[in-house]
């Protein structure tokens, strides 16, 4: 009982968290939504820090469930994200009348989230990504007065449900084949039968629709758009996270043996999602789609370091996430000040930024310049780490496409930098309040990305897990 407590304590405390809001919100005391929110925000930070320092690493359920030093890392930087969204939603949900069970929703997602990563069986695995997924559409439609949320939700649920039957359909195609769900067991049995490589593929089909990789991209804009800003945020850095760690360790781990069959499709994959993500965010005058095919590019350049197949690969999609979570909520947290405050969300909105707002525009322009990958932000070391994974197959031709790609990405990051910075605007955006937990929020995003750029530490700490 003692080893259940302490191997799902990251569990187990987010289900306390969910409880002690259901109480809250079933309770005959009303509670003020600036109380909720205060709860909320210190729960959060207990979560965090408790998964830091309380320590316990093996199995559950008939080896069903396992806990790592490294899953425990990757549950710690989701934990980290929602606490960064939280803050960052606090304007926003000051105003909404549904603030609790926004977090209901949001903490089942991230629930689903740690049993996905923990399981070591294909059933269980499906199981924690379904928990993952059924929650965000409800939360894609929380602006319950706005028709875009409400077909944003529909095109997500529709597109979920796709791809969770071409994995649920690819899972038991396997089954069939090999006649076990276990992760250690389907090591030894992968074989080079068509059926078990046809049943894999629907597998991988299934995560490329999750992270959003070109060709299974087309919901991600609309949905992005639609959705609520804190929504978005979530989707984009902790949904796509905790896919792209469940991922690497589904390949690495249990289909690393087929490697010469999944290497190319995942590099085709890498070049056509970062060559669509990069054309279609030039296009883009709102700036949640821009930043939807921003993400879009992203996930190709991390694609590349799965293609590394080894303790360098991991670690660094690994430590590209980390960053990728302080630089994109930079920018998201940025975006859902004005857009709760001034409702603004087009680039020529943006122009003459600087004069009204210069400390936010600041946080915004390192959070692109870091997405962009310009030294000496921790974007620029994490995809340096991606690209130097790559090598290590010696395909040169990819690398040569993402260093292309990387000074494509220039253009329509600096667009907006410029638009801030340079362009005249009679009616700038007026200045925006803020409050203590954006304020908190942001601060720690530029800490992380220039921290976490400079200083080594986080890197080789990821690598000194993963090999």
């Amino acid at each position: 009982m003692s080893n259940f407590f302490l191997f799902m304590q990251q569990e187990l405390l987010l289900t306390a968290i969910i409880f002690i809001l259901l109480f809250m919100k079933l309770s005959t005391i009303e509670w003020k939504t600036k109380n909720v929110l205060l709860v909320v925000n210190i729960l959060l930070t207990i979560n965090l820090v408790a998964g830091i320092f309380i320590k316990g690493n093996g199995s559950l359920f008939g080896d069903m469930f396992q806990q790592t030093e490294l899953l425990r890392l990757e549950k710690n930087i989701l934990n980290l994200g929602t606490l960064l969204i939280s803050l960052q939603s606090y304007n926003w949900l000051l105003k909404h009348k549904h603030a609790t069970e926004f977090y209901l929703l949001m903490l089942s997602t991230l629930l689903g989230m740690f049993f996905m990563l923990s399981s070591s069986n294909l059933l269980m695995f499906y199981v924690g990504l379904e928990l993952a997924s059924i929650p965000l559409a409800a939360l894609a439609n929380f602006d319950l007065d706005k028709r875009r949320s409400s077909e944003a939700a529909m095109k997500y649920i529709m597109s979920s449900a796709f791809a969770s039957g071409l994995l649920l359909f690819g899972i038991s195609m396997m089954y069939g084949v090999t006649g076990t769900v276990s992760f250690a067991e389907l090591q030894t049995a992968a074989s080079d039968q068509p059926l078990f490589l046809f049943s894999f593929i629907l597998i991988l089909a299934g995560f490329g629709f999750k992270i959003s990789a070109v060709p299974f991209h087309l919901w991600t804009a609309d949905v992005y758009e639609g959705s609520p800003i804190a929504v978005t945020s979530y989707l984009s850095v902790i949904s796509k996270g905790s896919m792209i760690f469940a991922m690497t360790t589904v390949l690495f781990t249990v289909f690393g043996q087929l490697i010469f069959h999944w290497y190319n499709i995942i590099a085709v994959l890498a070049v056509l999602s970062m060559i669509v993500g990069n054309l279609f965010a030039i296009r883009q005058q709102n700036v949640k789609r821009f930043l939807a095919f921003s993400s879009i590019s992203q996930v190709g350049f991390i694609l590349i370091g799965v293609t590394g197949a080894n303790a360098i690969g991991q670690s660094s999609v690994i430590y590209f996430v980390l960053i990728y979570i302080f630089s994109n909520l930079a920018a998201f947290g940025v975006l859902s000040l004005v857009s709760s405050e001034k409702g603004k969300e087009t680039i020529d909105d943006f122009k003459g930024f600087y004069k009204t707002n210069p400390l936010l525009t600041w946080v915004l322009a390192i959070a692109l310049f870091s997405l962009a990958g310009i030294p000496p932000t921790a974007g620029f070391f994490g995809k340096f780490f991606l690209i130097l994974a790559g090598a290590g197959k010696n395909n040169y031709p990819l690398i040569t496409i993402a260093a292309l790609n990387m000074v494509v990405s220039l253009y329509y990051y600096l667009r907006i930098i410029k638009a801030m910075f340079m362009d005249a605007n009679e009616t700038p955006i007026e200045k925006v309040e803020m409050t203590w937990a954006p304020k908190l929020s942001m601060a720690i995003c530029v800490a992380g990305i220039v921290i976490t750029g400079i200083a080594s530490g986080a890197y080789e700490y990821i690598y000194s897990l993963v090999k």
